[in-house]
């Protein structure tokens, strides 16, 4: 166990160099181990397994991925391989954002790379980083990774100049805390990083500063701050990362309170482990909306995403919408294993009969054919919040909307009512336009099929997020849809086969 920066673990190992920019999230969720193999040794069983979705800015990369090599979820070959092409091209210091770079270039190019690459264990969970940049060119990324979050990580750089830009206005800190708590992730952790770098180094009056105006904020979107592990850390050099730092002998410690039991650390690895588990709804009809759809040799297709409600069983047969296609699920698979059911908040790969990878797509959502199916929304009616919008909206208005994994353009079809955001009481009907800060019952239109739910109904598939200009400019919930009747779809001989069959 070699030495280096923060205690290293071994040849070549560095803490240095790895860069936590502020504002950025990680997402934590269930994630496939896929088809593949592993390449960290199992330490015994796991509860139900999170995963640490990672969103990062620019060539910042995140403290995650040494975190990882530290905890053997990257094999040290493929480090070495790209420290020596990062050393080449003069960005030594930066060689785990070189790794996530490269790696992510080749995703792109087609190539299939191991999931296990990007995975961790913590003494209770899994934990899997998957690169989604959180510059705001690529927000919709992030968007479907908080989308199937159980938890956030929110990264502050405690930084001079660098943590008020974060926080300000139009500061991308405020944006992902407020995309995560919108979007449904309840449980936060806050990371105030760069701990090094304040005046005087690791100054307690600075992080105190931080965590009393970060818990403002937090609190006016909807957090409770005392639920929220506050961690003060370096990513450089490693400190309260995976252990207690020698830098900060003023901090006593991480508390939470809740009513589901309180809990305390140091450290932010601890911090993850103290995550609850959510209440899953086994009890409703299946939803499990694609975030990725593969193409596996000598396996066939196997779309991707997390069970939001009810179960997903081997022999069932989906009807997938809005693309209205019908098949039987061969296998179910999680971390390797095959599943005799997944749950919700499993996030799983599920192989399906005579499907093509180019029927179906990220965005889809996945449903029992014989209980509430999904269907494409003709229409839907939804309570939306204008949040930062520098003119004025009016019905013909169509931004993007990110609802579950979906990124569709949607149209401000009929402004119906302005309301109170608090209250929801009715204050005008039929407004000409609204301002941010306002809020209304507004009726939209997709502008390519879609599949979405009622919040009420299906509460993972009835919020989204609505961006404009390189922001997030409203929020909203959906309170009905206008289902459109499905035509004759596609229909596989496997499904056809298996509904005679029952």
């Amino acid at each position: 166990m070699g030495g280096g920066d923060g205690g290293g673990t071994g040849a070549g190992w560095r803490w240095r160099g790895v860069n936590w920019e502020s504002g950025v999230v990680c997402w934590l969720r269930p994630f496939p181990r896929g088809w593949g193999r592993t390449i960290y040794k199992r330490r015994g069983p796991r509860e139900r397994s999170f995963s640490q979705r990672v969103c990062r800015q620019d060539t910042g990369v995140v403290k995650a991925i040494a975190k990882s090599y530290k905890c053997g979820g990257i094999d040290k070959r493929t480090i070495e391989k790209f420290e020596k092409e990062a050393a080449e091209m003069g960005k030594g210091s930066f060689k785990y954002a070189w790794v996530l770079d490269k790696l992510k270039a080749e995703r792109e190019r087609g190539i299939t790379i191991d999931i296990s690459l990007w995975k961790f264990e913590t003494s209770k969970y899994y934990v899997t980083i998957i690169d989604a940049p959180g510059h705001r060119d690529f927000i919709k990324n992030m968007i479907t990774g908080t989308s199937q979050a159980d938890c956030a990580v929110l990264i502050v750089a405690a930084g001079v100049g660098e943590f008020e830009a974060g926080i300000s206005k139009n500061g991308q800190t405020r944006e992902h805390a407020l995309l995560a708590y919108t979007l449904g992730v309840k449980q936060l952790i806050v990371g105030v990083n760069k701990m090094d770098s304040t005046e005087p180094p690791y100054s307690q009056k600075r992080y105190e500063e931080i965590v009393k105006e970060v818990s403002t904020y937090i609190k006016k979107i909807g957090y409770n701050p005392d639920t929220v592990a506050f961690v003060p850390i370096s990513g450089w050099n490693g400190d309260n990362m995976l252990e207690p730092s020698a830098n900060m002998p003023w901090f006593k410690g991480w508390k939470v309170t809740r009513k589901d039991g309180n809990a305390s650390g140091t450290t932010l690895l601890e911090a993850l482990d103290c995550i609850l588990p959510p209440t899953r709804p086994t009890d409703k009809p299946l939803r499990l909306p694609l975030q990725d759809v593969y193409k596996i040799g000598g396996i066939g297709t196997v779309p991707v995403g997390r069970v939001e409600t009810g179960v997903l069983k081997p022999g069932m047969v989906v009807t997938f919408a809005p693309v209205n296609v019908t098949t039987e699920v061969k296998s179910v698979e999680m971390h390797h294993e095959a599943l005799s059911e997944a749950l919700p908040g499993d996030n799983v790969g599920f192989n399906v009969k005579n499907v093509s990878v180019k029927d179906v797509r990220r965005g889809n959502v996945a449903g029992d054919s014989k209980n509430d199916p999904p269907m494409e929304a003709a229409g839907f009616t939804a309570q939306v919040i204008i949040l930062n919008h520098p003119g004025q909206i009016s019905a013909g208005y169509a931004p993007v909307l990110d609802c579950h994994t979906a990124h569709i353009a949607c149209k401000f079809a009929e402004l119906k009512e302005k309301i109170d955001r608090r209250s929801g009481k009715k204050l005008e009907d039929g407004p000409k336009f609204l301002k941010s800060g306002g809020a209304a019952i507004v009726d939209m239109v997709p502008g390519k099929p879609m599949c979405v739910e009622s919040f009420s109904d299906y509460p993972p598939l009835g919020r989204f997020a609505v961006r404009d200009m390189r922001q997030t400019v409203a929020v909203g919930v959906i309170k009905a849809v206008d289902k459109k009747a499905a035509g004759a779809g596609k229909v596989t001989k496997s499904a056809q086969k298996a509904q005679k069959a029952k």
